[in-house]
């Protein structure tokens, strides 16, 4: 309870901060709605001509495309406007006072701003997960077990971002990794199956980016094995747990800026 009085203080302060710029919003849901149509023109193209990547159908696929575009706009809201500036922090020593409040020190990293810029993408992308289900008559049971697996995915989302924002204490320009994160993520715009052999590898093993938007569909489809969901349960729970441990490991060799 404390931490959600918390985390209300936070995203009340932060949304109020946000809003004296209104205008912004109505940009980035025009930017929404532009890359939008751009994902579903360009996997449309794919589908030219009885094609079907992967075996996919474009409904099945659209779910594809609706799990990445709401986890962008999760990023663009949460992980993006806190997570980057974890380097920021290391830089200008702020992170002092981050580490002397009497709240932990990840939670407050991780939550504190909040962006409503990122909305759109996540409705948007929540939008196209719905239209293609009924497009495929699923019932309430479908986008439960997808939409559950899409909440794992958000969690792996964050704990590679966190991850990858807490190897600044030791080496202290990485802002461009996270950028290297999202990029290689812009391959979950599309079934994994769609991709070569040795890419299904890289993206399943390295990168755990069909985790993120293909499994959570085969779960709404039905075709995840119970296996494929136990991996992914177990790989959300490992980062997570390895993100706090790798932070704590950090902050043994964090020098702050008044020592």
């Amino acid at each position: 309870m404390r931490h959600l009085r918390v985390l209300r203080q936070f995203w009340g302060s932060a949304i109020a901060a946000e809003l004296e710029y209104r205008g912004n919003f109505f940009l980035a849901t025009l930017s929404a709605i532009g890359l939008l149509v751009g994902s579903v023109f360009s996997l449309s193209l794919l589908y030219q001509g009885g094609y079907r990547p992967g075996g996919w159908r474009l409904e099945e696929a659209l779910l594809v495309l609706g799990a990445f575009t709401a986890l962008q706009g999760l990023a663009g809201t949460l992980f993006q406007p806190n997570l980057n500036r974890i380097v920021q922090q290391v830089q200008q020593g702020t992170l002092d006072f981050v580490l002397l409040k009497p709240v932990d020190s990840q939670f407050w990293l991780s939550t504190r701003m909040l962006s409503p810029w990122g909305l759109p993408d996540l409705l948007f992308g929540l939008g196209v997960w719905l239209y293609a289900g009924f497009r495929l008559g699923f019932g309430p049971l479908e986008h439960l077990a997808g939409l559950a697996f899409l909440g794992v995915a958000g969690f792996i989302l964050y704990a590679l971002w966190f991850i990858l924002g807490t190897t600044s204490i030791w080496f202290v320009k990485v802002g461009n990794t996270t950028e290297v994160l999202r990029s290689l993520l812009e391959a979950g715009r599309y079934p994994i199956q769609a991709f070569p052999a040795l890419y299904r590898l890289f993206f399943s093993f390295v990168v755990p980016v069909a985790f993120l938007t293909t499994v959570p569909a085969e779960a709404a489809l039905g075709r995840a094995s119970l296996n494929t969901l136990l991996v992914a349960l177990g790989l959300m729970l490992v980062l997570f747990a390895f993100s706090r441990f790798f932070w704590r490991l950090a902050l043994r060799s964090y020098t702050s800026a008044s020592s």
